[in-house]
């Protein structure tokens, strides 16, 4: 869907700005959470690739229940910060937003980017900026949550760990999700983005 935001390209320069050439001394991080993650429980085990068939699961699975997962990607570097909560409320949020803050020197200017869901301008979520001044939100434009890097890595865990995995319990979930983490902070890389424009590739055809 397209942004209807009539601030659109301001946000996202601001934001690209932000990649490209982030203050300096300052940390910026992509915040985002996925939420309802489910611990299922497939009664099949993984079908093999074999000729005309991709790798796939069985139909059947025992749903053993849901946690959010709430993520903070540090695009210089690649690194992610991970922490599962059974809800995403603005209580979730907030204590994740702590955890973020107090890995940081205390007077380090935060740069934090995000989308517009209603949790992340909570009161709640307010209050915590009255307290941490040197903490600055950068809003996505709207319909346009792909501006934010975070999304990309969500994706990663979702194909290597998500779609691919078995989880008895959900204990079981939150430890894989959390393991995934820290292996994937060991070679961790930022992200390269490159832009194509389609619609000039179409017209020199």
């Amino acid at each position: 869907m397209a942004s209807n935001d009539p601030a659109f390209e301001q946000k996202a320069a601001a934001i690209i700005g932000l990649y490209l050439k982030p203050p300096q001394h300052a940390a910026v991080f992509c915040i985002d959470e996925k939420s309802a993650i489910q611990a299922l429980d497939r009664l099949d085990r993984r079908l093999p690739l074999s000729p005309g068939r991709a790798e796939r699961h069985g139909f059947e699975y025992y749903r053993h229940g849901t946690l959010s997962l709430f993520a903070a990607l540090n695009p210089q570097t690649g690194e992610v910060l991970g922490q599962t909560a059974p809800r995403h409320t603005s209580v979730e949020f907030v204590a994740f937003l702590s955890e973020v803050v107090a890995n940081c020197p205390s007077d380090q200017p935060i740069h934090i980017i995000l989308d517009n869901l209603s949790v992340h301008k909570a009161p709640l979520v307010r209050e915590f900026l009255g307290l941490h001044p040197n903490v600055e939100f950068h809003f996505t434009p709207t319909y346009s949550s792909w501006l934010n890097q975070v999304e990309s890595w969500f994706s990663k865990l979702q194909r290597e760990v998500l779609d691919r995995g078995i989880f008895t319990s959900v204990a079981d979930l939150r430890r894989k999700i959390l393991r995934y983490i820290r292996l994937y902070g060991k070679t961790a890389k930022p992200f390269q983005w490159k832009y194509s424009d389609i619609r000039r590739r179409v017209r020199a055809c």
